[in-house]
């Protein structure tokens, strides 16, 4: 089981920029792609974004040229930058070791229009 730590979530207001950080622990972290995914009440977790061990990223069309998925395999860490953030951007955002059953607690943010 992977443990994992969200954080850098808040309140911006829409067009502002807010920066996530998910910590993992153990040592598989370098070896698995990672994902960050986002949910609303009401609504299914939906996937945000993912990226490869290698560094390869992928993007939902929704937040594509605006979100940027990143990692530091030495510090366990992945990251995504949120720019020119959206109402709709609002949620809880989780990050998630792909092929895992690991969830962390989730970081919330909230964009006012």
């Amino acid at each position: 089981q992977v443990q994992l730590v969200e954080s850098g979530g808040g309140l911006v207001q829409a067009g502002g920029s807010l920066r996530l950080s998910c910590a993992a622990s153990g040592s598989i972290f370098s070896r698995t792609a990672m994902g960050w995914y986002r949910q609303t009440p009401g609504k299914q977790r939906e996937l945000v974004a993912t990226i490869t061990s290698g560094g390869t990223p992928n993007y939902a069309d929704s937040v594509k040229g605006r979100f940027t998925i990143s990692r530091d395999n030495a510090k366990n860490t992945v990251y995504l930058q949120m720019n020119n953030l959206k109402p709709t951007d609002t949620g809880v955002y989780y990050c998630h070791p792909l092929g895992t059953t690991s969830w962390g607690q989730g970081t919330q943010v909230a964009v006012s229009s």
